[in-house]
């Protein structure tokens, strides 16, 4: 199984030694959160730098797998407001992402961000749903994927489950957009496990990625959630993709929240875990 980290878990180290600390620990990639590169505009990483990122990935052997956390950055970015302009910077940033994913080499981009989704009037979904379509095409050109992220009830009001978010794959149609399983947004919003909505959705074509946390929002291993189902499932699914490991709450810190998910999660993988 091909496991990235997600880099926000330590932000507090230059990305040269992010990509270093993940590759020692055992990791595969990076999954990276574009505001961890630039705190105020991301989407306009200078080309010099987006290629000194690249290299300093590669340099560790570590490639960078896909992007996350995408509109944290710039401030005031909605895919659903009723604001043409809003949504227009929105969509411009969305696009630039894109591109800063095929300059680094990832081939994923994962559309999370509950609070620049939330439905609030007649009209907000659908707005949504065009911006995952401009999404998918973008990607779809550059020859990435676009994942819309199920996300629990507590974080957002649209595409909460995978059913929801594989409905709006399905009508939008669009070879770049797809969606994927979060276990901890599962966990806390899903009738059913992960490892059963892996069983039940795999066979679809319409996952693409696996975040792999804990439903207490600690990195596997560190909570009640049991990952060896998870991972039996996507290998008898045949899933060639990645899973990245997104823990929000960390324990005891970032680092060591990073070195016992691996550890928990290759243990299963060599039997000695469950």
């Amino acid at each position: 199984m091909r496991i990235a980290l997600c880099n926000e878990v330590v932000a507090e180290l230059p990305f040269e030694r992010q990509c270093a600390f993940a590759a020692a620990l055992g990791y595969d990639g990076l999954e990276v959160a574009p505001f961890t590169l630039d705190r105020e505009a991301p989407h306009l990483l200078p080309a010099s730098r987006r290629a000194e990122v690249r290299r300093e990935a590669a340099a560790a052997g570590l490639p960078i797998a896909s992007l996350h956390w995408l509109l944290v950055t710039p401030a005031g970015l909605s895919i659903t407001d009723a604001d043409s302009g809003v949504r227009a910077r929105t969509l411009d940033v969305v696009e630039r992402l894109v591109g800063l994913a095929a300059d680094l080499g990832a081939g994923v981009l994962v559309h999370g961000s509950p609070g620049q989704r939330r439905v609030r009037a007649p009209g907000d979904a659908e707005r949504a749903e065009e911006a995952m379509e401009r999404a998918g095409e973008w990607a779809a050109a550059a020859g990435l994927v676009y994942c819309l992220e199920p996300l629990s009830p507590r974080e957002t009001d649209w595409a909460t489950t995978v059913a929801e978010a594989a409905a709006i794959v399905r009508r939008v149609g669009s070879p770049g957009l797809r969606t994927m399983v979060d276990c901890c947004a599962a966990g806390n919003g899903e009738a059913e496990p992960a490892a059963a909505l892996v069983e039940r959705w795999m066979p679809s074509g319409l996952l693409a990625h696996v975040h792999l946390n804990d439903r207490n929002r600690r990195a596997p291993g560190q909570g009640t959630d049991r990952f060896g189902p998870v991972l039996a499932a996507l290998g008898r699914a045949g899933y060639g993709g990645w899973c990245a490991v997104e823990p929000f709450d960390y324990v005891p810190d970032g680092p060591g929240a990073a070195a016992r998910a691996i550890g928990y999660l290759r243990g299963i993988e060599e039997g000695s875990g469950a």
